[in-house]
């Protein structure tokens, strides 16, 4: 399966995730936030760094809650802003 590239717009909405991301851990390490949302430190450290922009609605969910971060949050602050 191939899978299409993405647009600048994903990219740069995958980029502010996870700054956004890196931002609500502040001080808890990766693994710690990973082991909370039931991922792996490898997974939490692409999506942060951007190298995996459109992550699984699920993962981000998990993520959001090991945070303590709502989901209508996220989308707001993540979403590609057109002027």
């Amino acid at each position: 399966m191939v899978r299409t590239p993405l647009t600048p717009e994903e990219r740069e909405r995958g980029e502010r995730l996870g700054a956004l991301l890196r931002e609500a851990r502040g001080g808890r390490s990766m693994v710690e936030v990973a082991a909370g949302a039931g991922l792996s430190a490898e997974t939490l450290r692409k999506i942060e760094t951007g190298r995996a922009p459109t992550p699984a609605f699920f993962t981000v969910a998990a993520l959001a809650g090991a945070l303590g971060l709502s989901l209508d949050d996220l989308l707001t602050r993540c979403a590609v802003v057109r002027v």
